[in-house]
């Protein structure tokens, strides 16, 4: 409990000391609203998602953006990661939730059966199932290792917005935009019970960690606590006068916690209903909260651009983190509670340092959206490409940018970093690829070949070859010290979104738009003049 996470509208994540209050970095990469954040139970890891469509995985140490998943077709509305931090679990408003490997960022399946927008989801504790909530009025079980949908669950007559499994996977627990909140047995899926109350949707539920008790929050200004076992509406938390945004309770189940759209943060006896207390600073609408481990502050976030850190006990606001230029919509705390992420709107990710409270670097200089971002091997530098045609070079250590190189005539979709540090590669849609000297910031050679703007570039681990995906359609493999095409490989009929090289560089696996992962072996294929290369598999999307 030392570390705030945040994500929000100004395209950011922010990590802050919870000690100090202090910003420690921000992380910079989405090009669009960080609608949602999730840090895995090692502490480790933050990953994010967005409207941009991507998911980025980052490590929480040092603040660098390990990797980017691309594979959905519209904004990422909701992201976790199971609990034995191998997999995320990501949903969209194209319908579908996908599973991705932690550790090598691939998309292992997706999963089809919702007929709208996918709000919210949540995976079982000993990570065998996943559960979703949709615009489609259904909830939906996934077993998360075949993919196979178990079962949908009716009876909403509106939008599922919000879901929370009981700690002992037994019940689901959905809020819904016709104001109810339903109980649901995990095992059999049948409704046990609906609580009906609310004026307006709810956007919030929690269970207690005891599990006998529903805490709902509602745009009709209400919180209510539910018994789970009787049924019944336990009691009405009145006092707020704006939409109820976020409820959460304490890991002790003592309390109750409430952000609302009237800028403030009320404080709930969970055993008696009664207000323990009223945190006032915002001077926006609050969009999210976070309670630390041991309970002993809470971290808001707000549509005034701030991430404050209270006292629990007192009430008492220790800090505020200043540093997004937009609202801040989502917060989360590191399990150690030593790191704040936060996410925003303003092109820029930060991570902060939350013992000392000290930003350790935000990046800005781009005047348009950033693509594409790798660190140097050596952890360095930072290379950049953007909406702007360019590519920037920063020093890590001191977050000022080196240089900036030109020569695209179109956005920079994707770079690369040599592992010696010395090179940095960029695809483009201007169709070409550009090999650029990071002393000197000179362009060494453009390769030529595709005939339509190049999506995503890959560097293999021995530093000889690049690969290529493109929008039209195919992919290939150049001779990075010749810029020689050497193949071409076939087997896909959609726009390559994404390409990469095995560790061992024999495989080459390429991201299709058509909702395909095709496998290449590089061992086995035909030279370039040749007959094309063909897949040595092809993974479906379902």
């Amino acid at each position: 409990g030392t570390r705030i996470v945040s994500g929000s509208f100004d395209n950011t994540i922010k990590i802050w000391n919870l000690e100090t209050g202090l910003e420690e970095r921000a992380l910079v990469g989405h090009s669009s609203y960080v609608h949602s954040v999730a840090v895995t139970l090692d502490g480790c890891r933050v990953v994010s998602g967005s409207w941009d469509s991507t998911i980025k995985v980052w490590n929480l140490v040092t603040g660098k953006e390990e990797r980017s998943l691309s594979g959905h077709t519209d904004w990422v509305r909701c992201v976790a990661v199971t609990p034995d931090c191998t997999r995320i679990v990501s949903g969209s408003g194209d319908l579908t939730i996908r599973i991705w490997s932690l550790k090598t960022g691939k998309e292992e399946r997706v999963l089809t059966g919702h007929t709208r927008p996918v709000n919210c989801l949540a995976v079982t504790a000993d990570g065998t199932r996943i559960v979703s909530g949709s615009s489609d009025k259904t909830i939906r079980m996934w077993n998360i290792k075949s993919g196979k949908e178990e079962r949908a669950l009716s009876g909403h007559a509106a939008d599922v917005l919000t879901i929370a499994i009981t700690s002992n996977d037994t019940r689901i627990v959905s809020g819904c935009g016709d104001g109810t909140v339903k109980v649901w047995s995990l095992e059999t899926g049948k409704e046990e019970r609906t609580f009906a109350g609310h004026n307006a949707e709810v956007y919030s539920v929690s269970v207690s960690p005891d599990r006998t008790r529903v805490v709902s929050g509602s745009d009709d200004t209400m919180i209510k606590v539910w018994s789970m076992e009787a049924g019944m509406e336990g009691r009405d938390l009145s006092g707020h006068t704006g939409a109820v945004n976020a409820v959460t309770v304490t890991q002790d189940s003592a309390r109750i916690v409430s952000g609302s759209s009237d800028k403030t943060i009320k404080v709930w006896n969970l055993t008696n209903g009664s207000e323990e207390r009223t945190l006032s600073g915002h001077v926006a609408d609050v969009f999210s909260l976070a309670c630390t481990p041991d309970c002993s502050r809470l971290i808001s976030g707000s549509q005034d651009k701030t991430i404050k850190v209270w006292n629990l006990e007192t009430g008492k606001e220790e800090m505020s983190l200043s540093g997004h230029a937009a609202s801040v919509y989502s917060v989360a705390v590191s399990s150690d509670g030593s790191r704040i992420v936060s996410g925003s709107g303003d092109n820029t990710i930060k991570i902060w340092n939350l013992r000392s409270g000290l930003e350790e670097g935000t990046l800005a200089g781009h005047v348009g959206d950033v693509n594409s971002v790798a660190v140097s091997a050596d952890g360095t530098r930072v290379v950049s490409g953007g909406l702007d045609k360019t590519l920037r070079v920063w020093n890590l250590v001191t977050g000022k940018e080196e240089r900036t190189l030109a020569g695209h005539t179109r956005p920079v979709n994707s770079v690369a970093i040599t592992a010696d540090g010395a090179r940095a590669i960029s695809g483009s849609s201007d169709m070409t690829i550009r090999v650029w000297n990071l002393e000197t910031g000179t362009e060494e050679s453009m390769l030529s070949g595709h005939t339509a703007g190049v999506n995503s570039i890959a560097l293999s681990a021995d530093g000889t070859r690049i690969v290529s995906g493109s929008r039209d359609n195919s992919t290939r493999i150049w001779n990075l010290e010749t810029g020689a095409s050497e193949r071409s490989l076939s087997g896909h009929t959609g726009a390559v979104s994404s390409v990469a090289f095995s560790p061992d560089a024999t495989r080459v696996v390429g991201g299709i738009v058509d909702k395909t992962i095709i496998v290449w072996n590089l061992d086995t294929v035909t030279p370039r003049g040749s007959a094309e290369a063909d897949p040595v598999s092809e993974i479906g999307s379902s």
